[in-house]
């Protein structure tokens, strides 16, 4: 390729995140030619350094309503590409009375809404005997709990791969080891020479300061970075859906706006100041393989250091340790992920005509990302339908929430990784 003769396609997108490969996705279920550029060999980022817990019935407002649409297509694209993938709702230990009377409001709040209606997102009170057949924790510390139906669990480490092959298989063209250098209306610079596109998505995440940044710095965007770590754990036996903990309640927006979570999060900081410190969300998943996922820890700057304090993996295993009937823990990996951060949750801006920039600008890109893709890009480039037979996602995030089941109906069974899955209604 050369400047005065560039290649063209309908759509170019840069970055191979869980967002970008939203957007693809969603272009080439319309019959689009789509070309997917990152400067990696893969997606190495947020997208596989996470807990692989698709968190949906956590989110309120526009982050339902794009988790409710993320639910259909992880569901549809675990069936088509072929990668591991659980219905398993959420579990939520509650180790204190105050733990409880939130999940308890929170119950409340949703009959007198009458939510839960849809696909998913309903919360069921449980008794602490109720927990711990769910899940291996020590009976001493469970003073009640809950179930929130819906909810996903992929395994993030093989499930953006095999994304990439299927959507490679489906015609998408990727250009990895690939850097872009500037992106405008109707062209994309790149190392490896210009693509001419009539349409253009930028699904860099924290990077959009790079690419984008008088964007970024109007959006406010930084980066947060995380502390994670996998282990073997000798469990009495196997958790039966992602766990969260109090912790979790007083980040997540659905609990965390409620009236009861002011006095939970003055009495955990006021106790463990050293875990608020951390910006702590104690949250465990269980991989296919039985190893375990602890985390996460929280510290946003513009350029965070990469160096991890020892104190907040000291503090995952002794927390750990305190939950869980467990016999030993032996440490396998740590990482330190990294994800774009800003006032908002999300960046949906039209960085110049047909030029779209989307972020997950919080930790909850693999729950929402591949709604916000589906429904954003078909918002802003006037794309009709969503191909393959679904319904029209054409629409506004409002007009979205008040039926989020875009992909992937309430009440439908999909084989998902060889398992049988019924989607709640």
């Amino acid at each position: 390729m050369t400047a005065s003769s560039p290649d063209r396609v309908d759509v170019a997108i840069v970055g191979s995140g869980i967002v970008g490969l939203g957007a693809a996705y969603a272009a080439v279920r319309r019959g689009l030619r789509v070309v997917v550029v990152d400067r990696t060999e893969r997606p190495v980022g947020a997208t596989i350094r996470n807990f692989g817990h698709l968190c949906i019935g956590a989110q309120d407002g526009p982050a339902r309503a794009y988790g409710e649409a993320s639910r259909g297509i992880w569901l549809r694209l675990a069936a088509e590409a072929g990668f591991w993938a659980r219905e398993s709702g959420t579990l939520v230990v509650a180790r204190a009375e105050d733990e409880r009377a939130l999940l308890e409001e929170a119950a409340r709040a949703e009959a007198e809404a009458e939510a839960g209606a849809g696909a998913g997102g309903g919360i069921r009170l449980l008794s602490p005997a109720e927990v711990t057949a769910l899940a291996p924790v020590r009976p001493d510390v469970v003073h009640g709990g809950a179930l929130v139906a819906g909810d996903l669990q992929v395994n993030p480490r093989e499930a953006a791969g095999a994304i990439v092959r299927h959507l490679a298989a489906l015609g998408v063209e990727f250009r990895f080891r690939t850097a872009v250098a500037e992106v405008g209306t109707g062209l994309v610079r790149t190392t490896r020479g210009d693509i001419a596109a009539s349409d253009v998505v930028v699904a860099v995440n924290h990077d959009v300061d790079q690419l984008l940044p008088a964007l970024a710095e109007r959006a406010g965007v930084i980066r947060c970075a995380l502390d994670m770590m996998r282990v073997a754990a000798d469990l009495a036996a196997p958790l039966q859906a992602p766990l969260l903990t109090g912790w979790s309640l007083v980040r997540y927006r659905r609990f965390a706006g409620l009236g009861t979570a002011t006095v939970l999060r003055e009495r955990l900081h006021a106790e463990r100041p050293e875990l608020a410190a951390l910006d702590l969300n104690q949250m465990y998943t269980q991989l296919p393989d039985g190893t375990l996922l602890l985390g996460d820890s929280h510290h946003k700057a513009v350029q965070p250091d990469p160096f991890q304090p020892e104190a907040a993996f000291d503090a995952f295993l002794a927390e750990a340790r305190e939950l869980f009937d467990v016999g030993g823990i032996r440490v396998i990996e740590r990482w330190q992920g990294v994800y774009a951060a800003a006032g908002e949750e999300f960046l949906i801006e039209e960085a110049a005509p047909q030029v779209l920039a989307l972020a997950a600008t919080t930790g909850i890109g693999m729950t929402t990302g591949l709604g916000l893709a589906e429904i954003e890009t078909a918002r802003a480039f006037g794309w009709a339908g969503s191909g393959s037979g679904s319904d029209d996602t054409g629409r506004s995030v409002a007009d979205a929430a008040q039926n989020p089941a875009i992909v992937g109906g309430a009440g439908t069974t999909a084989t998902v990784g060889g398992i049988a899955q019924e989607e709640n209604a």
